[in-house]
């Protein structure tokens, strides 16, 4: 689990640095939501790594059962450590080449998480799953306290450069317990089919899965992009952002993760998820009203925000644990990395449109928007709840 934490943690840092760090930075120099929305183009590799999934899942797990997920990791690390070397030495002036190392840096941390991913189904007993998501997703906002958080400050004291590489041998430090520890997964079965795409479409337990994730992701991320920029325009500093993102959403949103393990095991994936967009809901339109009448107060904004954060841990928690359970173990990797490939589609073409609604009429109306599409997904979660069930019944 420490193992995993670590990966989970490393991951997210290079996504915090790219969808929440840069995002700032460039709004700070005057960059256009437009222009920061360009930078979201990164996140591709993870909308799109269910295409190289197959293979991946092929040499991590081989037909004749000798795991390789700790080899797929080393090998994939160094690339994408590398990656952020470059990404700190480049500097934000230079759009072109950065995305460049931004794009690869996703690439690589992209298929890391199919092996990781892979190997945590295949590991984790199915009531251990809960916590296995939870260190997911408390690991992904303790590396967004190290990317969209630490980066920032270390930005404003030491410069790009030098905060680009103190992430870059972080990422080394995250990696350690998984790389020395030994592989706790069950042995493959000898006459497992081959891990296809093909095969996974064909499966009822991930069809449904896609249509779950189209519909929760959608209404929870669909302004999360937005939020840094607009504490920007709110008159907050880089570093008061920061501390925001490292201690308090850091602090509820691992606080959150690790209630959503328990919750979940108790209350059952759909009904933490309905809640938690419920609360979601809420938040957003409170964002939309402290938006509409220019409020600036920090005491308005943090509690708003510090809210959001911890109910979207708890959510995805939920939706995720859901997920975990109906992935094949026969190719685990390939089913649940296509489940993740749907909510990073679902999230570009949100916070594309957040993007544009925001640069067109304000913030106030983005919110908003948010507010209506959670409604909106809130009220199919029923009809979702009772095809879950119907879908485990018939597997059953």
């Amino acid at each position: 689990m420490v193992g995993l934490g670590g990966l989970y943690v490393a991951q997210s840092v290079i996504g915090s640095m790219i969808f929440a760090g840069l995002p700032a930075v460039m709004r700070q120099s005057g960059a256009s939501l437009n222009e920061i929305a360009f930078t979201l183009l990164a996140v591709l590799p993870w909308s799109f790594k269910f295409l190289w999934a197959p293979a991946v899942e092929r040499f991590r797990s081989p037909q004749d059962g000798v795991r390789r997920s700790r080899l797929t990791v080393a090998i994939v690390g160094a690339v994408s450590v590398s990656a952020v070397a470059a990404f700190a030495l480049i500097g934000p002036g230079a759009l072109a080449p950065l995305a460049a190392a931004m794009m690869l840096a996703s690439f690589a941390s992209a298929t890391i998480d199919i092996a990781c991913d892979g190997h945590a189904v295949e590991t984790l007993a199915e009531r251990d799953r809960s916590w296995g998501n939870a260190a997911q997703v408390g690991g992904a906002y303790l590396g967004s306290a190290l990317g969209g958080g630490v980066f920032l400050v270390l930005i404003d004291h030491m410069g790009w450069r030098d905060a680009g590489l103190v992430m870059a041998g972080a990422l080394v430090a995250l990696a350690l317990p998984f790389l020395l520890t030994p592989d706790g997964a069950r042995p493959a079965r000898a006459d497992r089919p081959r891990p296809s795409l093909k095969r996974a479409f064909q499966r009822p337990d991930v069809r449904f899965g896609l249509m779950l994730v189209a519909v929760y992701v959608f209404g929870q991320k669909w302004a999360m992009t937005l939020i840094g920029p607009f504490l920007i325009d709110s008159g907050l500093s880089l570093t008061a952002i920061g501390t925001i993102n490292g201690v308090g959403v850091t602090a509820l949103g691992v606080l959150g993760a690790l209630g959503g393990g328990y919750l979940v095991r108790r209350h059952g994936p759909f009904s933490i998820m309905t809640r938690t967009l419920g609360a979601q809901i809420a938040a957003m339109l409170a964002l939309a009203a402290i938006a509409y009448f220019q409020v600036t107060s920090p005491y308005v904004l943090l509690p708003t925000v510090l809210a959001s954060a911890v109910m979207f841990a708890l959510g995805f928690v939920a939706l995720y644990t859901e997920l975990m359970g109906r992935a094949s173990l026969d190719q685990a990797g390939v089913d649940f990395t296509l489940f993740q490939s749907a909510d990073a589609i679902v999230s570009l073409i949100g916070w594309q449109l957040a993007a544009t609604v925001g640069e067109a009429l304000g913030y106030a109306a983005c919110f908003v928007a948010a507010g209506v599409f959670g409604l909106a997904a809130l009220a199919l979660m029923p009809i979702l709840s009772r095809n879950a069930l119907v879908h485990t019944e018939a597997r059953s």
